[in-house]
């Protein structure tokens, strides 16, 4: 299988180059290419402009019988974009350039025509020199007086200017510091002012947390008007950490004593046994067994007031 791109390819043996006929063009013939206006011109048929850029798509052709150093010069055939007139211009490499033929005028050839006028006057200039040479001694004196005027006239101009602008560096450079000075202080009053703020609610977050205690009076605060800086209380000592009294503490109070806690607890009374009082003893019963009910009631009085006072012995401690 042979390849899809093929890059070589066969000649037989008895393969004449000379054999292949030659195609025969007209030297005259026509292309058609994409081109830009060269230069701004205006339509002599409707007057519209046709600005630089502007692209067309145009037949070429090469000039016969016209040649510059052997440089072939090609024409272009474009039409208006408005009326469809044929327009018409060449190429022109001795000027490195184009020339308008027809159908149209060159617009904005005020540069060019003053550049070939003085092109035109230096040429002839030079050729009178040439031959006279009292000539070339007259430009010169009339050049040098020329050079001399214009360099008095431009001197003229600066002292002019100078006297009319009076600029004192002096001045800018010190109005220049007031606006710098005048910047810097606002900026400390801005930085003083967010001290203050930033100060005034970490005060204010201290008096809520100290306002949550009622046993232990608030400490007065310092004045801030006897402070001179805002950042003195940064310098001051940190106050002692206060113990936190919970919100049933406030409202029930501590038990930290045993005689409080002994109110709480009432001790039960024994009834007298009738069969002791009359120095007899009841079916049933001992001479023991009468006194074991109040036995057992002061025991259990008695634990129960050493377990409340252990618990506000470690309260008191905590």
């Amino acid at each position: 299988m042979s390849e899809r791109k093929v890059l070589n390819k066969y000649y037989p043996p008895d393969f004449d180059p000379a054999k292949i006929p030659k195609l025969k063009l007209p030297k005259d013939r026509q292309y058609v290419v994409r081109l830009m206006a060269p230069f701004n011109m205006r339509c002599k048929t409707c007057g519209e402009y046709i600005y630089k850029g502007k692209k067309f798509n145009a037949r070429k052709e090469t000039v016969q019988n016209e040649a510059y150093l052997g440089l072939p010069i090609f024409r272009f055939y474009i039409k208006c974009t408005r009326c469809l007139a044929e327009i018409t211009f060449k190429t022109d490499p001795e000027n490195t350039d184009y020339t308008m033929e027809h159908g149209a005028t060159r617009n904005f050839q005020a540069e060019k025509l003053l550049e070939e006028e003085e092109k035109r006057l230096q040429k002839e200039r030079e050729e009178e020199e040439l031959n006279n040479p009292m000539k070339v001694l007259e430009n010169r004196t009339k050049d040098s007086k020329l050079e001399m005027e214009v360099l008095e006239n431009l001197q003229e101009l600066k002292e002019l200017n100078q006297r009319q602008a009076n600029v004192d560096f002096e001045a800018m450079l010190k109005q220049y510091k007031e606006l710098e000075e005048e910047q810097r202080r606002k900026e400390q009053e801005e930085d003083e002012q967010e001290m203050k703020a930033m100060l005034e609610q970490a005060q204010n977050r201290q008096l809520l947390l100290d306002s949550d205690s009622d046993e232990e009076p608030a400490k007065p605060h310092p004045n801030r008007r006897a402070q001179s800086k805002p950042t003195d209380i940064l310098q001051e000592e940190p106050q002692s950490k206060r113990p936190r009294t919970e919100s049933w503490e406030r409202g029930v109070g501590k038990l930290s004593t045993r005689a409080q806690l002994a109110g709480l607890v009432a001790r039960r009374r024994q009834r007298a046994d009738p069969g002791l009082e009359n120095g007899m003893e009841t079916p049933g019963s001992t001479g023991g067994t009468g006194s074991l009910p109040a036995t057992a009631t002061a025991a259990a009085a008695t634990s129960s007031l050493g377990l409340l006072g252990a618990y506000s012995d470690s309260e008191d401690s905590a």
